[in-house]
Protein backbone atom coordinates (compact mmCIF):
# COMPACT_ATOMS: atom_id res chain seq x y z
CA UNK A 1 0.00 0.00 0.00
CA UNK A 2 1.40 3.35 -1.00
CA UNK A 3 1.72 5.92 1.75
CA UNK A 4 1.00 3.40 4.50
CA UNK A 5 2.51 5.59 7.21
CA UNK A 6 0.16 8.38 6.20
CA UNK A 7 -2.79 5.99 6.67
CA UNK A 8 -1.36 4.84 10.02
CA UNK A 9 -1.06 8.46 11.14
CA UNK A 10 -4.61 9.26 10.00
CA UNK A 11 -6.05 6.26 11.84
CA UNK A 12 -4.16 7.08 15.04
CA UNK A 13 -5.12 10.76 14.91
CA UNK A 14 -8.77 9.78 14.41
CA UNK A 15 -8.57 7.27 17.27
CA UNK A 16 -7.06 9.90 19.56
CA UNK A 17 -9.70 12.44 18.61
CA UNK A 18 -12.48 9.92 19.31
CA UNK A 19 -11.01 9.13 22.72
CA UNK A 20 -10.52 12.78 23.66
CA UNK A 21 -13.93 13.84 22.43
CA UNK A 22 -15.94 11.31 24.42
CA UNK A 23 -13.74 10.78 27.46
CA UNK A 24 -12.11 14.14 28.15
CA UNK A 25 -13.88 16.45 25.74
CA UNK A 26 -16.54 18.78 26.91
CA UNK A 27 -19.34 19.17 24.41
CA UNK A 28 -21.04 22.14 26.08
CA UNK A 29 -19.97 24.60 28.73
CA UNK A 30 -22.26 26.35 31.18
CA UNK A 31 -20.08 28.79 33.08
CA UNK A 32 -17.47 26.61 34.77
CA UNK A 33 -19.47 23.39 34.32
CA UNK A 34 -18.51 21.06 31.47
CA UNK A 35 -21.11 18.77 29.92
CA UNK A 36 -20.20 15.81 27.75
CA UNK A 37 -21.66 12.47 26.71
CA UNK A 38 -20.16 10.64 29.72
CA UNK A 39 -21.42 13.12 32.30
CA UNK A 40 -20.64 16.52 33.67
CA UNK A 41 -17.78 18.02 35.62
CA UNK A 42 -17.74 21.10 37.77
CA UNK A 43 -14.94 22.70 39.77
CA UNK A 44 -17.03 22.77 42.95
CA UNK A 45 -18.70 19.36 42.77
CA UNK A 46 -16.40 17.17 40.68
CA UNK A 47 -17.84 14.56 38.34
CA UNK A 48 -21.57 14.15 38.03
CA UNK A 49 -24.25 12.72 35.83
CA UNK A 50 -26.46 14.36 33.26
CA UNK A 51 -29.75 14.26 35.14
CA UNK A 52 -29.36 17.76 36.61
CA UNK A 53 -29.25 19.26 33.08
CA UNK A 54 -32.95 18.51 32.70
CA UNK A 55 -32.72 16.01 29.90
CA UNK A 56 -34.77 12.88 29.66
CA UNK A 57 -33.52 9.41 30.45
CA UNK A 58 -33.39 8.81 26.70
CA UNK A 59 -30.99 11.73 26.31
CA UNK A 60 -28.74 10.29 29.02
CA UNK A 61 -28.76 6.90 27.28
CA UNK A 62 -27.87 8.60 23.99
CA UNK A 63 -24.92 10.19 25.78
CA UNK A 64 -23.73 6.82 27.03
CA UNK A 65 -24.20 5.32 23.55
CA UNK A 66 -22.14 8.16 22.08
CA UNK A 67 -19.43 7.55 24.68
CA UNK A 68 -19.34 3.80 24.01
CA UNK A 69 -19.49 4.24 20.23
CA UNK A 70 -16.58 6.67 20.31
CA UNK A 71 -14.44 4.31 22.36
CA UNK A 72 -15.27 1.33 20.14
CA UNK A 73 -14.41 3.35 17.02
CA UNK A 74 -11.15 4.36 18.71
CA UNK A 75 -10.25 0.73 19.38
CA UNK A 76 -11.03 -0.44 15.85
CA UNK A 77 -9.02 2.43 14.34
CA UNK A 78 -6.02 1.46 16.47
CA UNK A 79 -6.36 -2.12 15.19
CA UNK A 80 -6.54 -0.76 11.63
CA UNK A 81 -3.40 1.33 12.17
CA UNK A 82 -1.53 -1.66 13.57
CA UNK A 83 -2.46 -3.85 10.65
CA UNK A 84 -1.45 -1.22 8.10
CA UNK A 85 1.84 -0.68 9.94
CA UNK A 86 2.47 -4.44 9.67
CA UNK A 87 2.33 -4.10 5.87
CA UNK A 88 -1.08 -5.69 5.51
CA UNK A 89 -4.14 -4.48 3.64
CA UNK A 90 -6.74 -5.00 6.39
CA UNK A 91 -10.00 -4.79 4.46
CA UNK A 92 -12.02 -6.47 7.21
CA UNK A 93 -10.63 -4.08 9.82
CA UNK A 94 -11.38 -1.15 7.50
CA UNK A 95 -14.99 -2.27 7.02
CA UNK A 96 -15.33 -2.80 10.75
CA UNK A 97 -13.93 0.67 11.39
CA UNK A 98 -16.40 2.16 8.94
CA UNK A 99 -19.30 0.43 10.69
CA UNK A 100 -17.96 1.56 14.08
CA UNK A 101 -17.70 5.16 12.91
CA UNK A 102 -21.24 5.18 11.50
CA UNK A 103 -22.52 3.49 14.64
CA UNK A 104 -20.86 6.16 16.77
CA UNK A 105 -22.20 9.01 14.64
CA UNK A 106 -25.87 8.07 14.85
CA UNK A 107 -26.30 8.39 18.64
CA UNK A 108 -24.01 11.43 18.65
CA UNK A 109 -26.30 13.27 16.25
CA UNK A 110 -29.32 12.33 18.34
CA UNK A 111 -27.48 13.35 21.55
CA UNK A 112 -26.70 16.80 20.17
CA UNK A 113 -30.15 17.24 18.64
CA UNK A 114 -31.97 16.21 21.82
CA UNK A 115 -30.01 18.49 24.16
CA UNK A 116 -32.42 19.96 26.67
CA UNK A 117 -33.48 23.44 25.70
CA UNK A 118 -34.17 24.76 29.17
CA UNK A 119 -33.02 28.31 28.41
CA UNK A 120 -29.59 28.00 30.03
CA UNK A 121 -26.76 29.72 28.12
CA UNK A 122 -24.87 26.65 26.88
CA UNK A 123 -21.79 27.26 24.76
CA UNK A 124 -20.49 24.67 22.31
CA UNK A 125 -17.09 23.38 23.37
CA UNK A 126 -14.24 21.33 21.90
CA UNK A 127 -15.77 17.84 22.17
CA UNK A 128 -18.19 18.22 19.28
CA UNK A 129 -15.43 19.50 16.99
CA UNK A 130 -13.07 16.71 18.01
CA UNK A 131 -15.78 14.13 17.36
CA UNK A 132 -16.55 15.58 13.92
CA UNK A 133 -12.84 15.68 13.05
CA UNK A 134 -12.44 12.07 14.19
CA UNK A 135 -15.30 10.98 11.94
CA UNK A 136 -13.86 12.72 8.87
CA UNK A 137 -10.23 11.68 9.45
CA UNK A 138 -11.23 8.12 10.32
CA UNK A 139 -13.36 7.87 7.18
CA UNK A 140 -10.45 9.09 5.06
CA UNK A 141 -8.16 6.43 6.56
CA UNK A 142 -10.76 3.72 5.96
CA UNK A 143 -11.36 4.81 2.36
CA UNK A 144 -7.60 4.84 1.68
CA UNK A 145 -7.37 1.23 2.88
CA UNK A 146 -10.43 0.05 0.98
CA UNK A 147 -9.31 1.69 -2.27
CA UNK A 148 -5.79 0.30 -2.14
CA UNK A 149 -4.94 -2.61 -4.42
CA UNK A 150 -4.59 -6.05 -2.86
CA UNK A 151 -1.13 -7.05 -1.79
CA UNK A 152 0.74 -9.41 -4.10
CA UNK A 153 1.89 -12.62 -2.42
Amino acid sequence: MKHRWFVVALALVAASAFALSVQAGRWWVLGEVEIGPFGSRSPFGGRGGLSWVGGTARWERLGMATWAGGLIAMFVLVVLAGAVAARRVPRLAARTALVAIVTAVLPAIAFVAARPGDGLPYEIARGIGLFAAAVVIGAIAVIRVLRSPPRAS
